[in-house]
């Protein structure tokens, strides 16, 4: 795996009798793979990991494996409350063909750093697959701490990190601490410029599943050194960008798939779609967004 890019958290698309409507996510991991993205992550938090079954998980794998046809990487999150349970999922996963791995600390158990620290090298061991740990501590209130990175990056498969501190300084800490060793992706959309501008070797992205070709547009533009036509496609994708760290991300951004055209609006109980004062608001932002879409550059000749 070379963690550089753009890797879309693709959503899973349900059906309105709750069943994976593989039709409309294949629809969209195409649209993804046309618009130059590295690699898909499949079952992450916008995912909806939490309602997924790993038999669900393996189907869309499999699916995300054919339609991509080695354009573009595919790669699946782990998110389990055992560490027995991760190992196993990811041994599954590799058996099954995944490129790599996206790992999250525990679920449902505040682990301590030690904790968190064994769990990870458990499921680091259990595997060959190249591996990108995901610190998000505003969310899941366990930092990864460059001392705990120090011991990760013994084991030869531990290749990166999905910085989602909210904390650009630290990004820059990490890139000290570790210089290349470590590959280092953006995993906050409304921080996404910011972090490419200190030197972020990727985007893992949300909204880019109803905007693709302005999200790889962006991240193509600024490895160019074209800064000011970054910085002006980004302005116009803020509002929508901030959909990205709410709460319901999920439904603002399956939203957004069902506004450009990318998808649906089913969600797995207990989330339940958006109505009202909130639904009309988030439609503005994004409607608006779809009325002013910039006209972009050829980003792929990049």
């Amino acid at each position: 795996m070379n963690w550089t890019g753009v890797y879309p958290a693709v959503t899973t698309k349900f059906t309105k009798g709750d069943k994976l409507d593989i039709e409309a996510f294949r629809y969209n991991i195409r649209a993804q793979v046309n618009a130059g993205v590295s690699g898909v992550i499949l079952g992450g938090t916008l995912g909806e990991a939490s309602s997924l079954s790993n038999e669900e998980k393996l189907i869309l794998l499999d699916n995300a494996l054919d339609e991509t046809s080695s354009k573009a990487s595919v790669i699946v999150n782990i998110a389990e409350q055992t560490t027995r349970s991760a190992v196993e999922l990811a041994k599954s996963l590799e058996a099954k063909g995944a490129n790599g791995l996206m790992l999250l600390p525990p679920m449902r158990y505040a682990a301590d750093s030690r904790e968190t620290l064994v769990y990870f090298q458990e499921v680091a061991k259990a595997t060959s697959l190249s591996i990108m740990i995901y610190n998000n501590p505003v969310d899941y209130k366990i930092p990864i701490t460059i001392e705990m990175f120090e011991q990760l990056l013994e084991l030869p498969n531990i290749d990166a990190v999905k910085e989602s501190s909210r904390d650009i300084t630290y990004m820059t800490r990490l890139r000290i601490a570790f210089g290349e060793r470590l590959q280092i992706l953006s995993g906050v959309d409304n921080l996404a410029l910011e972090s490419l501008m200190m030197g972020a070797d990727g985007w893992v992205a949300g909204l880019v599943c109803a905007f693709p070709a302005e999200t790889v547009a962006i991240y193509k533009l600024v490895k160019a050194g074209r800064h000011a036509e970054a910085l002006e496609i980004y302005k116009w994708f803020i509002p929508v960008l901030e959909l990205d760290v709410h709460p319901k991300l999920v439904q603002y951004i399956k939203l957004a798939e069902s506004m450009t055209g990318l998808g649906t609006e089913h969600v797995r109980a207990p989330r339940l779609t958006l109505e009202g004062e909130e639904r009309d608001r988030v439609t503005n932002i994004i409607a608006k967004a779809i009325e002013t879409r910039p006209n972009l550059p050829d980003y792929l000749s990049l």
